[in-house]
């Protein structure tokens, strides 16, 4: 091989090395951002609507078959066009509320550009598939350069990620031919992974509605001060001090 291929081969690979370097930046930084949300609210708060994340980082080799699928160039440029979901994120809540909270909490990250919103939850997909997918860009910085890169972020509950598992797991073994039979459980299984969610938030929200009213009946109870068969109330400020030394 000429000294020229050789020198080519080199800048090829230190090239491929920064692009995919700066995806797996962007999606280290993403996973810092969503990790310390889930942090915040399990130290200070009594509910974390975040139950678990996991990521993934497309190989050159999936990203040149994805590239040659959409008829794009092979440059580095068509590439960051053309394949939008190279760094991914998903985040597993326990309800669909939680979804939205989640999606209001990153949108309102300064760094975060929101490109583009699927909502296949109030609009699911024709096989039954439900999630909310969020397109992403956020700063990189590298020695000698800013650049925008581009993060997929799926946000669904627990029964759609089991579900979206499954559906993968028999499109996987039946090389994508699944029987008409079996496609029509797997719509029938969604309503019901819905229909589950539905249920265990109203559950939720009761159980909460609940802790609410007896919380409100431990502090009026407090407040009140028996002396001799008789009622007192505590002044405001005696009862935050209470209350304070408490936390």
């Amino acid at each position: 091989m000429e000294l020229y291929q050789i020198e080519r081969l080199e800048r090829f690979k230190k090239e491929i090395t920064r692009f995919m370097l700066m995806y797996e930046f962007a999606l280290n930084e993403m996973k810092t951002k969503i990790e310390i949300l889930k942090e915040e609210f399990r130290l200070l708060h009594d509910y974390n609507p975040i139950e678990h994340t996991s990521s993934r980082l497309k190989s050159p080799k999936s990203i040149l078959k994805k590239i040659q699928r959409k008829g794009g160039d092979f440059t580095f440029d068509s590439i960051s066009k053309n394949v939008k979901d190279i760094a991914g994120i998903r985040i597993t809540c326990p309800f669909i509320s939680d979804i939205y909270r989640i999606n209001d909490m990153l949108q309102k990250q300064r760094d975060v550009k929101v490109l583009e919103i699927k909502d296949y939850i109030k609009k699911p997909k024709s096989n039954g598939y439900r999630s909310l997918h969020l397109l992403i860009e956020i700063p990189v910085f590298m020695s000698d350069r800013e650049e925008q890169i581009t993060v997929e972020i799926q946000i669904r509950t627990i029964a759609m990620d089991f579900w979206a598992s499954l559906e993968h797991t028999i499109y996987y073994k039946y090389n994508a031919s699944v029987p008409s039979h079996l496609l029509g459980e797997l719509r029938d299984a969604a309503d019901s992974a819905t229909a589950l969610d539905k249920k265990m938030e109203r559950i939720h929200n009761e159980i909460e509605v609940i802790k609410g009213e007896q919380i409100e009946n431990i502090e009026e109870e407090v407040t009140q001060l028996v002396i001799n068969n008789q009622n007192f109330q505590l002044p405001a400020a005696l009862f935050e001090l209470i209350n304070s030394d408490e936390k």
